[in-house]
């Protein structure tokens, strides 16, 4: 039976590995658009028949790290087989990211210092709803009694963690640490559910 062969890659998804690339490891701002177009060997008018501007690739940038980081988180947490293991699961999942080599931080907070403007913040925002839903649903079926408190304040721990293990340098610490705070705010809401339960 013969192999497939691989198909080539189109035009959009060669642009957008380029700026993946380029974006992620150099920032939005001081990548220009025709670095972005020789590493991807495409024509100037292929950029902008697909995306029309660098704000909207920059934006289908954005929205491609998302969707990478959801589906890796979501297919880490298939390991666990209860509420409170996901949700610490979460910041295991996180200190993979961080381990990785490469790994410069969050990609929505470099490219809102570096190109504030509509389409970056509703990526981001879009982004950081995600993170935030996550974590209040984890929280929420772990039995917590402020789901939305629990998840906001485990939301906090998530961007410091990140920010930890791109400023200190020192990515396992900071996916420990993360994970250990985590656990120890999820325990003292569910003792408040077990306390009163007692009453």
């Amino acid at each position: 039976m013969a192999t497939k062969a691989p198909t080539a890659q189109s035009a959009r998804e060669r642009l957008l590995a380029a700026a993946n690339e380029l974006f992620y490891s150099e920032g939005v701002h001081t990548v220009g658009i025709d670095r972005v177009i020789e590493r991807a060997g495409v024509a100037k008018a292929s950029l902008y028949n697909t995306f029309g501007s660098k704000d909207e690739l920059v934006k289908a940038y954005l929205e491609s790290r998302h969707a990478a980081t959801s589906q890796r988180i979501t297919k880490y947490l298939e390991r666990f087989g209860t509420p409170r293991e996901r949700l610490l699961g979460v910041f295991e999942a996180q200190g993979e990211l961080f381990a990785e080599t490469g790994f410069r931080g969050c990609a929505f907070v470099s490219a809102s210092a570096e190109s504030p403007g509509e389409l970056v913040q509703h990526a981001s925002d879009d982004y950081r709803l995600w993170v935030r839903t996550l974590l209040t649903d984890l929280a929420r079926e772990a039995g917590a009694p402020a789901p939305e408190l629990l998840g906001r304040q485990l939301h906090l721990i998530y961007d410091g963690a990140s920010l930890s293990a791109r400023m200190d340098h020192d990515p396992a610490a900071a996916a420990t640490a993360a994970r250990a705070a985590a656990e120890t705010l999820l325990d003292a809401a569910l003792a408040v559910t077990v306390n009163r339960g007692q009453a």
